[in-house]
């Protein structure tokens, strides 16, 4: 890996340590915390194949 791949990594998994505690505590529910994270998996994946499509 070069340094072109490992920055973006490392920017993603600090924003992730930043955010997580938050939504953890947010979502203290079971339902509700499969709620927003089917949610966030359904926005991933149309980012996903919209991006797909375009490039």
């Amino acid at each position: 890996m070069n340094w072109d791949q490992i920055i973006p990594v490392i920017s993603l998994i600090a924003v992730l340590i930043l955010v997580l505690p938050a939504f953890l505590r947010t979502n203290s529910k079971l339902k509700q915390f499969l709620t927003n994270l089917s949610i966030w998996a359904i926005i991933v994946i149309a980012v996903v194949v919209i991006l797909y499509l375009i490039l």
